[in-house]
C-alpha cells in the first residue's frame, strides 16, 4: 500500500486486517483507458503460500473477467494448473492484472463469447467495453434523488 505500481492506488478495508480495495486507472491505449476500475483483494490464512483471492468489483467486459468479477489469470491459481509462487508480490500480481486489461489472453478466456468478439470484431468489443463504462460513470455522476 505504501508503494503501489504506476496508476495502481491501494487502501484497507475497514474492519479487516487482510482485505484491501485496490483501484486501477485504466491504461492508456486500451478500452478502459482513465477509466476507474475497483477490484477486491482478500488475503488467505495461508498466504503467501496460496494466491490473493482478486476479484473486479467494477463491472468489465473483457475476455478474462466474467459478470461476477472473477478474474481467470494464471498468476492467482495454485500450480499445476497455475503459476502462482509465494516469492510473487502483490504489486506484480496488480502490474499482470492491469497488463491483462490491455493484452487480454484469448487463447485461455473465462469469457469464450467476448474472446471471440475480441478476436472477430474488435470495434464490436470496443463499443461494448466502453459503453459499460461510460453507462457507468454516468450513474456515478449522477445526482441523488435521496
Amino acid at each position: 500500500m505504501n508503494q503501489p505500481p504506476e496508476g495502481i492506488f491501494c487502501f484497507r478495508k475497514e474492519g479487516t486486517d487482510d482485505g484491501i480495495i485496490v483501484t486501477i486507472v485504466g491504461p492508456p491505449g486500451c478500452s478502459y483507458e482513465a477509466d476507474v476500475l475497483e477490484l477486491d483483494l482478500d488475503l488467505p490464512p495461508r498466504y503467501p503460500f496460496h494466491p490473493p483471492h482478486i476479484q473486479f468489483r467494477t463491472p468489465v467486459y473483457h475476455p478474462n473477467i466474467d459478470n461476477n468479477g472473477r478474474i481467470c489469470l494464471d498468476l492467482l491459481k495454485m500450480p499445476p494448473t497455475g503459476a502462482w509462487k509465494p516469492t510473487l508480490k502483490l504489486a506484480d500480481v496488480l502490474v499482470a492484472i492491469k497488463l491483462l486489461l490491455i493484452h487480454p489472453n484469448v487463447d485461455d478466456p473465462l469469457m469464450p463469447e467476448i474472446a471471440d468478439e475480441y478476436i472477430n470484431n474488435r470495434l464490436s468489443f470496443e463499443i461494448k467495453a466502453r459503453r459499460l463504462h461510460d453507462c457507468k460513470r454516468k450513474r456515478s455522476l449522477a445526482p441523488s434523488l435521496f
